[in-house]
C-alpha cells in the first residue's frame, strides 16, 4: 500500500515560507558568484518584469518589484544609460511612460536565465526522478494559485 501524507493548508504555507526564500538566496548567490549577471538582483527582476509586459508603466514596474515610484524612476534611469531599457512617453497619455526591453537587456536576460537554468539543473539532477516530478507538479500547482492572485 502507498503511503500518503496529508498536510493542512499552514503546513503547506509555512513550507513556502521557509524554502522559497532559501531557494532565492541560492540563486542569488550563484548568479553572482558565477558574474552572470551584470546587475543586481532588483534590476533582474525589473527586466524579466518588463520582458513578460512590454510596454508596461513606470507604476505597473514599481508596484511589482515593490518600490516607490521615484526608486523605480532611479533604477529604470540606469537601465536605460546601461541601453538594458527603452523607456517612451506614451502616445495616448503624455505622462504615463513606457518600458521595454533593448536587445541588449534581452540577451542580459537571456544569459542569467540559462545560468541559472544551468545551475539548477546541476542541483536537481542528483534526486530520485519521482521527486522531481513531485516537484514540478508542486510548483505547477504554486503557479496557478499564484497566477490567479495577480490577475
Amino acid at each position: 500500500m502507498h503511503a500518503t501524507i496529508q498536510s493542512s493548508a499552514e503546513e503547506c504555507a509555512r513550507e513556502i515560507l521557509d524554502d522559497v526564500p532559501l531557494a532565492m538566496r541560492s540563486i542569488r548567490a550563484q548568479l553572482r558568484k558565477s558574474g552572470a549577471i551584470e546587475v543586481s538582483i532588483p534590476q533582474f527582476r525589473t527586466l524579466v518584469f518588463i520582458s513578460r509586459h512590454s510596454g508596461a508603466s513606470l507604476s505597473d514596474a514599481a508596484d511589482h518589484i515593490g518600490l516607490t515610484l521615484p526608486s523605480m524612476s532611479t533604477m529604470i534611469d540606469g537601465l536605460v544609460t546601461r541601453n538594458l531599457v527603452i523607456r517612451r512617453t506614451d502616445p495616448h497619455d503624455r505622462r504615463r511612460m513606457t518600458l521595454t526591453l533593448t536587445e541588449r537587456g534581452r540577451t542580459t536576460l537571456r544569459g542569467a536565465r540559462e545560468s541559472t537554468l544551468t545551475y539548477l539543473s546541476g542541483l536537481l539532477r542528483n534526486i530520485p526522478t519521482s521527486d522531481r516530478a513531485t516537484l514540478v507538479r508542486g510548483m505547477q500547482i504554486l503557479k496557478s494559485i499564484f497566477a490567479k492572485e495577480a490577475a
